[in-house]
């Protein structure tokens, strides 16, 4: 065998192990999913993750969370969510192509106004980019990755979304996301997130209440900070009266 046969040789053992590692990975993943639809998961990747940075920033671990069934979560509350995070929840199959390609094309513009900004000014300029992420992916994200912003990052996020959607119900991952999701600095879940902010249960969220937290969620550390900030008060009047129209999954 000459040394380029050999190259290539070795090559192709290399490629075949990083697609049977990959293939494994899936395979692990979606075990972890098809569990999840009969064991409540008690903590995800992102609430470790930000268990630590707090041990680790400020020598203590704040996490307050309560799993509560799909069924003792208001009514109030999943339409408050769909209705801001994911108004098309009910019909995607886990991804919504269509809201990621308005996102990009956004993402784009900023970027751009972002540049012309900084050559006029002299100075740094971050654009504002949107996501168009499904709650499903929002899920996959902080059940099973890490925070990281990268290509093969958002590739698996995408995998992991359309595993969710083939092994749960829209119910179930309604349930999971909603006692998961994090509402401020260690406060992870509905039940958590309503005793913190109105001291009580979350079947007891009226549709206002509702409509604030479902409104705090794409930055929930900032407007825990201001929590009747005029944009969130706005925005929750929003969200409120596009309640009623939320159906809701079943």
């Amino acid at each position: 065998m000459t040394a380029r046969a050999g190259w290539k040789h070795h090559a192709l053992r290399i490629a075949g192990l990083v697609v049977l590692c990959t293939l494994a990975l899936q395979l692990v993943f979606l075990g972890r999913i098809a569990l999840m639809a009969v064991v409540d998961p008690q903590s995800t990747s992102f609430q470790r993750s930000e268990a630590w940075r707090l041990l680790v920033e400020q020598q203590r671990i704040l996490w307050a969370q309560q799993w509560v069934p799909g069924e003792r979560l208001s009514a109030n509350l999943k339409r408050a969510v769909i209705a801001s995070e994911d108004g098309g929840f009910l019909d995607h199959g886990g991804v919504d192509w269509a809201a990621i390609q308005k996102a990009w094309e956004k993402n784009e513009k900023a970027e751009a106004r972002a540049e012309k900004t900084q050559a006029r000014q002299g100075r740094p300029v971050v654009p504002k980019i949107v996501g168009g992420s499904t709650i499903t992916q929002q899920l996959a994200k902080n059940l099973l990755l890490s925070g990281e912003r990268t290509v093969l990052r958002k590739a698996q996020e995408l995998v992991l979304a359309l595993m969710l959607e083939a092994v749960l119900s829209k119910e179930r991952i309604l349930e999971v996301y909603l006692n998961n999701v994090e509402w401020g600095e260690g406060v992870f879940g509905a039940q958590a997130a309503a005793r913190h902010y109105f001291r009580i249960d979350a079947a007891q969220l009226s549709p206002q209440q509702a409509a604030r937290l479902a409104v705090m969620l794409p930055a929930p550390k900032r407007f825990e900070k201001r929590p009747a900030s005029p944009y969130l008060l706005s925005r929750s009047a929003t969200i409120a009266a596009r309640m009623n129209d939320v159906e809701l999954p079943k």
